[in-house]
C-alpha cells in the first residue's frame, strides 16, 4: 500500500466512456486503480486510452479511498478547459511519448 505520483502533466484515461463524458459535457472523472497523487488545482492533458493528447483539464478533486470490494483506487474530477487543435495534440502526443509513455512502456 503506498501512493503512487502521477506526472504532473499527464491525466490518462483507461476508459473512453468516462473521456466521452469529459468531451461532451465538460466536467467528467475517472477512476483509477491504486492510490495516486494528482495535482488538484491544476490544469493538466488529458489523453486518450491510446496515448494521444486532446484536451486541457483541470483537476478539482482527487480522492483516494478503500471501495467496498476492499480495492484501492482514487477517483478524479475535472473540468474541461479546452480540446486541443489537431498541431496541438501532435507535438503534446509525441512530447509525451517520448518523456513518460514511451519509457514507461520500455521500463
Amino acid at each position: 500500500m503506498g501512493f503512487q505520483t502521477e506526472f504532473n502533466s499527464v491525466c490518462k484515461f483507461k476508459s473512453e466512456q468516462e473521456l466521452f463524458e469529459l468531451l461532451e459535457y465538460g466536467r467528467g472523472k475517472m477512476v483509477k486503480q491504486g492510490f495516486r497523487v494528482f495535482p488538484t488545482g491544476q490544469k493538466v492533458i488529458a489523453y486518450t486510452p491510446d496515448n494521444v493528447a486532446v484536451a486541457i483539464v483541470k483537476i478539482v478533486a482527487s480522492i483516494a479511498e478503500i471501495n467496498f470490494q476492499g480495492h484501492e483506487v482514487t477517483e478524479v474530477e475535472m473540468l474541461l478547459i479546452r480540446k486541443l487543435d489537431e498541431e496541438e495534440s501532435r507535438v503534446q502526443t509525441k512530447l509525451a511519448d517520448e518523456m513518460f509513455f514511451g519509457e514507461q512502456a520500455q521500463g
